[in-house]
């Protein structure tokens, strides 16, 4: 895969930014109360850089550390992030799909042939250290002395945004990091030493909850957690990456990165977690233990219910020399989680492809909050294919379960051009003929359009040029400019522009 550059921890990457001109300081005072949302808010939707406050503050509190925020708020900073210029995203993408699928080595001409792709394996053994910046200083006593986030007016309180949560399964080693969990799950801040984990039951932190909660008989274990705050970019995205479920996230992490991730033990837990994370918080979840979680603003642009989620008890926390404290906020799109899930959207190109080989692209508009509407663009070929593109959709992973509308166009329509969909949908889609609706399927419980929580209807809408039986009718002909003659126009009016502009 194609490098860009590699970065071993936060300050590496930050330094990267700067040299760019992408690192705002901002020296101003800035409320840590539903102020920084809107100064976050507003540069993410300029284009602008990554920003650094310096002086944080709370109720006329100073903050004991910058806070650092809109990391990832264009698209180029996920790439560089994944250490790869964003041309080379799909290149990523083919990788992850080659995860899911591998193909079977032929030979040793294959064998040579994908070395590249077996050394960024080998890579990814991580490396275990005896001492690390995580654990230079131990001076945060407790929560509060954290610069934590109240993003909106309605919060139930301070909200951690970025959060790598690690965990590890009942019945395994400390050292088995090859079993290891890490999400990224807000946490909201209960007080000094408690914190709720809001992991939905189908991510693997709460998989791993129910295996300890299982544990000594169907009594119960407490369960360790580490949340790693200000981790290196590679473990951020690797983190919130959808890999394969047999595919480490500590362990890509270093394929990303270039270099084998480095982990030390935590103080308190036994777990490893990463070396060179600007802030680490070790703690125990008891089993059954719960408490209320939100209301917060969530990516829809609507505050989500209050619900019961685990509590995190804090055991300890470590830190390097004058940490950073790494934030985000959560809102209607765009924000920064609907960036990265547009530079993911690349990436998972490839993995849809192996599974349905007649796609040629696909859109997932990060305003309809990155899934909940598809454009598939595909190489129409026999009757009723746009149909069984969109139930194979829906099937083939479980965050498309959640997508509610599936629009479908041929290869001569732009996906990602809502003129070219519009122009579709009016001229090759009829009402009567070219809708799916299926009732009372799986839905992100967050959608408060849908009638029954968890429960929702979903629509396909064949916008393709219909062929077969689709149709009793002749169909009508596509009208182009010759390929010569567009070509020469683009030139006219480009002279026309330059004479313009000298003027």
């Amino acid at each position: 895969m194609q490098r860009l550059s590699s970065f071993p921890d936060l300050r590496a990457f930050l330094g990267w930014l700067d040299g760019r001109g992408e690192l705002l300081a901002c020296r101003e005072k800035v409320d840590l109360r539903h102020e920084m949302t809107a100064l976050q808010l507003a540069m993410l939707r300029a284009g602008g850089p990554a920003l650094r406050f310096e002086a944080a503050h709370e109720g006329g509190c100073a903050a004991r550390m910058p806070v650092i925020s809109n990391l990832f708020g264009t698209s180029a900073r996920v790439a560089a992030g994944l250490g790869m210029a964003p041309e080379a995203l799909p290149e990523l993408g083919a990788f992850l799909a080659a995860l899911r699928s591998p193909a079977p080595v032929e030979g040793m001409r294959d064998a040579l042939a994908r070395w590249p792709v077996l050394k960024a394996a080998l890579a990814a053994r991580p490396r275990i250290l005896r001492k690390a910046p995580v654990q230079e200083a131990d001076e945060i006593a407790d929560l509060t002395q954290l610069p934590v986030q109240t993003p909106w007016p309605n919060d139930a309180g301070p909200l951690v945004t970025w959060p790598v949560v690690i965990t590890r399964p009942h019945g395994s080693a400390a050292q088995d990091i090859a079993r290891y969990n890490l999400g990224v799950y807000r946490a909201q801040v209960l007080g000094s030493d408690r914190l709720i984990l809001r992991w939905l039951a189908h991510r693997g932190g709460a998989a791993h909850a129910r295996s300890w909660a299982r544990a000594e008989g169907g009594a119960g274990a407490p369960m360790p957690v580490a949340i790693a705050l200000g981790a290196d970019p590679a473990t951020l995205l690797s983190a919130a990456l959808p890999l394969p479920e047999n595919v480490s996230e500590l362990a890509f992490s270093g394929v990303l990165r270039g270099a084998r991730s480095e982990l030390v033990p935590a103080r308190s837990v036994p777990l490893m977690v990463p070396a060179n994370a600007e802030i680490m918080i070790e703690g125990w979840v008891h089993p059954g233990e719960s408490a209320p979680e939100g209301p917060f603003g969530d990516h829809t642009g609507y505050y989500n219910a209050v619900e019961p989620f685990p509590v995190m008890r804090l055991s300890t926390i470590t830190h390097r020399r004058a940490p950073l404290y790494l934030s985000t906020v959560t809102g209607r799109p765009p924000d920064e989680p609907s960036v990265i899930g547009e530079a993911f959207n690349e990436l998972a190109l490839p993995v849809i492809r192996a599974q349905i080989p007649e796609i040629r692209d696909l859109w997932l508009p990060p305003a309809a909050c990155s899934y909940r509407i598809a454009v598939v663009q595909i190489d129409k070929r026999y009757p009723g294919q746009a149909r069984r593109v969109m139930m194979a959709l829906w099937g083939m992973l479980p965050q498309f379960s959640y997508t509610k509308l599936v629009i479908v166009v041929d290869d001569d329509i732009d996906p990602r051009s809502w003129d070219d969909i519009a122009w579709a949908l009016a001229t090759r889609m009829d009402p009567g003929r070219d809708l799916m609706m299926l009732e009372r399927t799986p839905m992100d419980y967050l959608d408060f359009a849908s009638p029954l929580e968890g429960l929702a209807g979903k629509l396909g809408i064949d916008a393709t040029t219909k062929i077969g039986a689709e149709t009793e009718r002749e169909w009508g002909r596509v009208m182009y400019i010759d390929p010569a003659h567009a070509a020469r126009a683009a030139d006219f009016v480009s002279g026309y522009l330059q004479r313009e502009g000298g003027k």
